[in-house]
């Protein structure tokens, strides 16, 4: 299977974190570049200073390889299109896992002009498995719960028919779980108990064999990821991104998500929005390790911008603030 050898640094990771050895070098960093799944063409982000017009799936996919190439991933998580074709021209060989997106949720189908990530989520599944094994065993999962009994049995019956699926086919595979999108009755303030109890009833009945290898989740708050990591160490706690806010919001969702748990991080956005991919993601394992900050990172950051002479989308100042409603309430 072409990359089949490319798991051995992402499979060594996570049994040393599953056997209570982490160190930051083990903090897992993914790049979320499946936002075709959800975006469509405006997936790649905007043009800088082209009003209106975005990214290419070119410019997408050598951005990719430009992320691969530098040796900054642990995972690259793709759509089946994209990943197929990055397998096919063997980009991937230098020990990154490519990890492709096995199914959808209309929470996240955001098309310019659409209106479905306001309606509650239903899943479905455009990807077919076994078009995807040849070239990658490693998928993603995603489920949505909004407190509304006939959606959200809907939601974990699909899940048990993929999980059915994943295994007939030899995948493995990683599980997201979104906060509600259009939640019933359900404060704000429960938000992050109600998905940790989501997480832990849906999984109480899933058996070794069909388990994911870790979550990939909204941060809610640092009580939230610890009493998730706490009440099941053998469960791999990982954030995804969401917006992509400023720079200091990225390295300080790192810093915190890091220090109360979490062991893996899929960023899409702060990534694909940044002005220089390869430097941000450079500068996480420094924030990682305590050798930077999170406002040192951003000066570095910005150091780096200038030094190449690429113009910043905001002012250092500016860049410097904390502007995630969840970082800024703690």
């Amino acid at each position: 299977m072409p990359g089949s050898d490319t798991t051995r640094d992402l499979d060594r990771k996570l049994a040393t974190i599953a056997a209570g050895r982490y160190t930051p070098d083990d903090f897992v960093i993914a790049d979320a570049k499946d936002a075709d799944m959800a975006f469509g063409a405006a997936a790649a982000g905007p043009v800088p200073g082209a009003d209106g017009r975005y990214r290419s799936r070119t410019e997408y996919l050598d951005a990719m390889r430009a992320l691969v190439d530098a040796r900054a991933l642990d995972i690259l998580l793709t759509s089946a299109s994209n990943g197929e074709r990055l397998a096919d021209e063997g980009a991937l060989g230098n020990g990154v896992t490519l990890a492709v997106r096995a199914n959808d949720t209309t929470d996240v189908w955001n098309p310019r002009g659409g209106t479905y990530v306001a309606q509650p989520s239903r899943p479905f599944r455009t990807a077919d498995l076994a078009a995807v094994r040849p070239f990658c065993d490693l998928v993603l999962y995603s489920v949505t719960f909004n407190n509304d009994l006939d959606r959200d049995i809907a939601t974990l019956e699909a899940y048990r028919t993929f999980r059915r699926d994943a295994a007939a086919a030899g995948m493995r595979y990683f599980l997201e779980v979104f906060n509600p999108n259009a939640p019933v009755g359900l404060a704000p303030r429960d938000v992050g108990a109600f998905v940790n109890d989501c997480i832990v009833r849906t999984l109480a009945g899933v058996t070794r064999g069909e388990r994911p290898l870790f979550l990939k989740m909204p941060y809610n708050g640092a009580g939230a990821v610890a009493e998730l990591v706490e009440h099941d160490p053998s469960l791999v706690v990982g954030i995804l991104g969401g917006s992509a806010g400023t720079t200091r919001d990225t390295f300080e969702l790192l810093q915190r998500a890091q220090a109360h748990g979490a062991r893996v991080a899929l960023f899409g956005r702060k990534i694909q929005r940044a002005e220089s991919q390869l430097d941000l993601v450079g500068l996480m394992r420094p924030v990682l390790r305590g050798e930077l900050t999170p406002e040192q990172a951003v000066r570095e950051y910005h150091d780096a911008l200038a030094k190449a002479g690429t113009a910043a989308q905001r002012s250092l100042e500016a860049d410097l603030e904390v502007t995630d409603p969840v970082l800024r309430a703690e």
